[in-house]
């Protein structure tokens, strides 16, 4: 398929008086709630079932049943933790912020934006990483973008470090 026949991600740049921010986010096809929902459901399912073959006589399968929803539970909490997981990028007032959210940790970087430089590494499997560097410090951003989304972003992060 030809490329000009995909749709084309826009990376939406807010502008401001004062400079832009950019907030990246997981795509996540749910929301906590729903996801909440669907285990209450399969759970419900599954504990349904179990109750049918220990009334029929199969009475060990119970604690593969619980050992089943419990192992579900495991798995919606983890995705869970990571579904508000963001990255704000903020060039402004002469500073450029980078807020990182990730599960319940949040770290918020400042950098000097005349001396920060966006370094792109390329890399195998996962694609391009890209990096804020200033000073010593580095600054992984982008994580939640596609490959070529994470090229495009770091060559419109760059272009707008050097306004």
């Amino acid at each position: 398929m030809p490329s000009e026949d995909l749709p084309r991600r826009e990376l939406a740049f807010r502008e401001g008086i004062a400079g832009f921010s950019l907030t990246l986010k997981r795509n996540c096809s749910s929301s906590p709630a729903a996801m909440l929902c669907v285990f209450a459901a399969l759970s419900v399912a599954s504990a349904a079932i179990g109750i049918g073959f220990a009334i029929a006589g199969a009475w060990p399968v119970l604690p593969f049943v619980g050992l089943e929803i419990a192992a579900l539970g495991a798995a919606f909490v983890l995705y869970a933790r990571h579904a508000a997981d963001y990255e704000r990028i903020e060039i402004g007032a002469g500073r450029l912020v980078v807020e990182v959210s990730e599960a319940e940790r949040k770290q918020r970087y400042e950098l000097d934006p005349s001396r920060a430089r966006v370094v792109v590494e390329k890399g195998s499997g996962y694609g391009a990483r890209v990096l804020l560097r200033e000073a010593g410090k580095e600054v992984e951003v982008g994580r939640h973008l596609d490959a070529p989304s994470r090229i495009e972003f770091a060559d419109e992060l760059s272009r707008r470090l050097r306004i």
